[in-house]
């Protein structure tokens, strides 16, 4: 890169570019523990979202995970092809489709939760117990700060490794 095109030293240290570049590497070795799934970095929210609801809407899923419709219909769709969830009309409308986990979806969920365990344990590695538990505040702090209450789920450093 030339000097027009890299990063300054201070801009290296914000906040926001810690965020992306851990959240960068996170993804990608969530993603390269789901391979081997047929399953894509991302694509395990929508699962584990249904696991704790199933039966949702195309926008309630998108709401839940903070993505644009247009991005859950293609990974829903893929999802489908996959045979870890099915899209059925609507009872109450017609122009709604919701969302099942089918029998491979709910089968897959425990190596989901492995494959991210995996990830959590190597990202925590060199932290005692305490560090993580203050890490996850800390994390969640930020994101009440730069949102709303709404943004972050209230309890979203619970599953803390002690």
């Amino acid at each position: 890169m030339t000097g027009g095109q890299r990063m300054s030293r201070k801009h290296q240290k914000t906040i926001g570019a810690r965020l992306a570049g851990a959240s960068r590497v996170y993804r990608a070795r969530v993603g390269a523990e789901l391979a081997p799934l047929g399953i894509h970095a991302g694509q395990e929210g929508i699962l584990l979202s249904l696991s704790e609801a199933d039966g949702q809407s195309m926008t309630a899923l998108a709401a839940s995970l903070g993505v644009q419709p247009p991005t859950i219909t293609k990974m829903v769709g893929r999802l489908a092809t996959a045979g870890y969830v099915e899209r059925r009309n609507s009872e109450t409308d017609g122009r709604q489709a919701n969302v099942f986990l089918t029998a491979r979806g709910r089968k897959v969920l425990a190596e989901i939760d492995r494959a991210v365990a995996s990830v959590e344990a190597r990202a925590f590695e060199g932290l005692d117990g305490k560090d993580e538990k203050r890490l996850l505040r800390l994390l969640r702090k930020v994101a009440k700060n730069l949102g709303t209450a709404e943004d972050v789920a209230p309890e979203d450093d619970a599953g803390a490794q002690a």
